[in-house]
């Protein structure tokens, strides 16, 4: 698995915008958002239980990402097509504020090493990554456990602040000094 230090690999894929079939499908890839932070997170299947509270969650979050000058990807291997049905089927999902990025071949969840050996589905991963492509943090969850999107957004603050952070550091408190 892909880990801190490593450069997130190249990647184009298509992803879902809307809800519009007209407007829907566009290309992501990893030079997509320049000079951002990027927030991948990965889900192992649509149309189920847990994946649902974590897109809600993250897209809740979205505002906030984007304040601090990342942009936010949900990543599954399901098709673009059904990422569009579901986005359509499921009332938390009609508005997303991010691409659902479809890696149906699993490209991009092979080469970050992420794919369930023997379910073939992404594990619940998230990556940020800096704007020079280098992972920062990863958090990958069991199939059956969501993620904390608040977590990952604390995360990201304290790793742009270039310090020192505390156990449970929150934003304002207060970064270690080393000296």
């Amino acid at each position: 698995m892909l880990t801190i230090g490593d450069r997130l690999p190249p990647f184009n894929l298509t992803a879902v915008i809307s809800s519009d079939a007209e407007t829907a499908f566009t290309r992501i890839t990893h030079e997509s958002a320049p000079g951002k932070w990027k927030v991948l997170f990965f889900w192992p299947k649509d149309f189920t239980f847990v994946c649902p509270t974590e897109i809600a969650g993250f897209s809740r979050l979205n505002t906030a990402f984007g304040e601090r000058g990342a942009a936010v990807y949900g990543v599954s291997t399901d098709s673009d097509y059904v990422h569009l049905a579901w986005r359509r089927s499921h009332p938390d999902l009609t508005d997303l504020p991010f691409p659902m990025i479809s890696d149906i071949k699993r490209e991009l969840s092979a080469a970050l090493g992420i794919l369930h050996p023997s379910e073939g589905v992404c594990l619940r991963a998230t990556y940020i990554v800096d704007p020079e492509r280098i992972i920062r943090f990863v958090s990958v969850n069991d199939l059956n456990v969501g993620r904390n999107p608040e977590e990952a957004l604390r995360v990201l603050d304290a790793l742009q602040t270039g310090s020192l952070c505390a156990c449970n550091w929150q934003p304002g408190d207060d970064v270690l000094n080393a000296a």
